[in-house]
């Protein structure tokens, strides 16, 4: 039975090589101060940084420079972005990047107003935010987080070595989100899988909970689907509109909360790389890709029906004449020849992760209960190791 859910997603989106233009239209809609939100500058030396200054200037806007955000950003980034608003009294935030921008940008905007420390009120602590909330804009230039259409935002606290998410309510979501799939050409080929990775993870976290056979199981049985044909263009030629249109476009709908409802939901996957992430600072969707299959072989026997289910509607395994564990442990099989394809990481050693770290990593991994087992402390151990 499909269970009781309420769903509402107000993020306006633009999607398109044009795109861009319809920037001109949000910014009416805000006050003068604009906090400009990137990373390393990349969005400089692809130009789209003097495009997007200029839309500002010609609608009368002061620009606030807020730069640097990293591939995982701190707390200590947060508290900088925090005191930048403050000083400036921006009236928007507009994220100019991939995931990690998008992200911060949303965790400045709860925390501007708050009176609290924001990492004890919202990545300790688990709190809504009860005070004023500045609105957020995101330009996507890496397709993979989600981050542009739903109220997430992942901080590191490297003092902690913790890397934790808070999944805000809907209120914190990006007011309009710009999604231009050339922006993305320019990625590194390791960031653009990484990015792929992380799609296809956020669809299965949903997807691997529940055992019912409902609408959601088969929305996301089609993003998937979609994901790894795309995939496999695009590794060929990173410039094919069509595969990095529906790259971006799956990455959107993977984690808009829509493909989860109805469903317990796992994410056990994201607690384990984002632990690891926290020792090795590395790429969010590497981190992913690294522990998934010891995680996934570690609970098959406990969700057998839907990882056989996966097995021949996303893998396409006949079952003719096979046990169900057989079907299920060839479709992990048919995704592992898959991630090799595509070149994302399969251990956790090759992310920068030595032994010494295995009981850190263990500690920081927070246990969830919504998938099909709920993970021991040393269930976990077990796991990471095994991702080594």
């Amino acid at each position: 039975m499909l269970g009781n859910f309420s769903y509402k997603n107000a993020t306006k989106l633009y999607f398109g090589d044009d795109s861009l233009k319809y920037l001109n239209e949000e910014l009416s809609k805000y006050g003068k101060n604009v906090q400009l939100i990137y990373g390393g500058g990349s969005i400089k030396k692809n130009g789209l940084y003097d495009e997007i200054v200029k839309i500002l200037r010609d609608n009368g806007k002061n620009i606030i420079e807020d730069a640097g955000v990293m591939p995982n950003p701190t707390i200590e980034k947060l508290r900088e972005g925090v005191h930048i608003a403050r000083e400036n009294k921006s009236d928007l935030l507009l994220a100019v990047g991939g995931g990690s921008c998008c992200d911060y940008a949303k965790a400045v905007s709860v925390s501007v107003n708050c009176d609290e420390d924001p990492w004890e009120k919202y990545f300790d602590r688990f709190e809504e935010p009860t005070c004023e909330i500045l609105p957020v804009g995101c330009v996507l230039t890496m397709a993979g987080t989600g981050s542009e259409m739903n109220a997430g935002a992942v901080i590191t606290n490297h003092a902690q070595k913790l890397k934790i998410g808070h999944v805000f309510g809907e209120e914190v979501m990006p007011k309009f989100s710009i999604l231009n799939p050339k922006y993305t050409f320019s990625l590194p080929k390791r960031q653009m899988v990484a990015g792929i990775y992380d799609i296809f993870n956020h669809i299965c976290e949903q997807y691997f909970s529940g055992e019912d056979d409902n609408t959601s199981d088969y929305i996301a049985e089609a993003l998937m689907k979609s994901v790894v044909h795309s995939s496999l263009i695009a590794i060929e030629d990173p410039e094919d509109y069509e595969a990095r249109s529906n790259i971006m476009w799956t990455a959107t709908w993977a984690l808009n909360t829509l493909i989860s409802r109805g469903k317990s939901e796992d994410w056990m996957v994201h607690m384990l790389g984002q632990s690891a992430g926290a020792y090795t600072d590395a790429t969010h969707g590497m981190t992913l890709s690294a522990v998934s299959l010891p995680y996934y072989r570690y609970i098959m026997p406990y969700g057998i029906k839907k990882f056989k289910r996966f097995a021949e509607e996303v893998w396409d395994i006949c079952s003719e004449g096979k046990t169900d564990e057989q079907v299920a442990e060839e479709g992990l099989e048919a995704m592992e020849n898959w991630m090799r394809k595509i070149g994302v990481a399969m251990s956790l050693s090759e992310l920068g992760a030595t032994e010494d770290m295995i009981d850190g990593i263990t500690d920081g991994t927070i246990i969830l209960e919504g998938g099909y087992k709920v993970l021991t402390k040393d269930e976990v151990r077990e796991i990471i190791r095994k991702s080594m």
